[in-house]
């Protein structure tokens, strides 16, 4: 009989072809969010199971699954919405999608610090709702973002990615990173220092760490108070990183000027104090929402399920 494959929602065609080839038995929830008791009836016999970050694939799901399950393979980079520790007592592999949305991220993260320094949601929603009467000399002024400093937290793949198109808009960079960057520095002219120096002295700042027990409120009241009443803050990494609740408050006192975020603590729920502020942007996790890159992830999900169902080492284990 062949494997039984859950697919937790719908992917991107690329995926599903490369699955369908291979005679899977499969499985495949719609759009929408799957609710956990469906979720768990669905997984019962699986071999094989293809993730989304919205999906908590903890102990209770693998052990719904039962005996068969061999892979869990994350359609994502970041794997915190799995219990890897659960996975490698059971002799299930876990997989990620690492690389192939660094380039479409970091545009997006880009994207956000441009939107939020020059107000342009603040700016749309006055155009859409007929309160642009006139232009002004101070009509939505906000800060350049070329010539400034940028802090990026986290120089992995996607903070590179952010320094070089940094340097294209002649910023000074700065990094916090669990180890040095040579190559990056020598790349891009990034100075690694301290949290604290980082906030101090950034004039935008972009997260790109992913979610551990060390980095959950990394940004918190302390630290936004460290920052400059200019300063921009931009979030494409995961949700939690940030303390919604003082961030709100930071950006309502006008502590920081402003805030892009594409993640944040509850989602789909946004903290509503964020929902009613002008200076702040807020995008619904579309940091890899391109045609090309959500495809390559959906692609290299399936080649890393096939391969474990295989017998084969998988490109991108995070649990070997």
């Amino acid at each position: 009989m062949p494997d039984k494959v859950l697919v937790t929602r719908r992917i991107p065609a690329a995926g599903l072809r490369l699955l369908e080839a291979e005679g899977f038995d499969l499985t495949v929830f719609s759009e929408e969010v799957p609710g956990r008791t469906e979720l768990l009836e669905a997984a019962r016999g699986a071999s094989g199971v293809l993730s989304t970050v919205t999906e908590r694939i903890d102990a209770g799901f693998m052990d719904a699954a039962g005996d068969n399950l061999k892979v869990v393979a994350n359609m994502a980079v970041g794997y915190d919405n799995v219990d890897v520790t659960a996975a490698r007592e059971r002799g299930i592999v876990v997989t990620n999608t690492p690389g192939v949305l660094t380039e479409t991220t970091a545009d997006v993260a880009f994207m956000l610090m441009l939107a939020a320094a020059r107000r342009l949601g603040e700016g749309e929603r006055m155009l859409r709702s007929g309160k642009w009467r006139y232009w002004g000399p101070e009509l939505l002024t906000g800060p350049d973002v070329w010539g400034k400093t940028l802090g990026i937290i986290g120089m992995g793949r996607i903070g590179e990615a952010v320094a070089r198109r940094a340097r294209g808009f002649e910023m000074d960079i700065l990094y916090t990173s669990r180890s040095r960057k040579e190559r990056v520095e020598r790349k891009t002219g990034a100075r690694r220092v301290h949290l604290d120096e980082l906030l101090r002295e950034s004039d935008f700042i972009s997260i790109h760490t992913p979610l551990t027990t060390e980095t959950r409120h990394l940004i918190g009241e302390p630290e936004l108070q460290k920052m400059k009443p200019t300063a921009v803050l931009v979030n494409t990494s995961r949700g939690p990183v940030v303390d919604e609740a003082a961030l709100a408050d930071a950006l309502a006192e006008l502590l920081i000027f402003a805030a892009g975020l594409d993640v944040y603590e509850e989602e789909p729920a946004v903290h509503p104090k964020l929902l009613q502020l002008e200076n702040v942007v807020l995008a619904p996790h579309i940091g890899s929402a391109s045609i090309e890159t959500r495809s390559k992830m959906a692609e290299l999900a399936a080649e890393n399920l096939r391969s474990v169902l295989r017998g084969e080492r998988p490109a991108n284990p995070v649990n070997l």
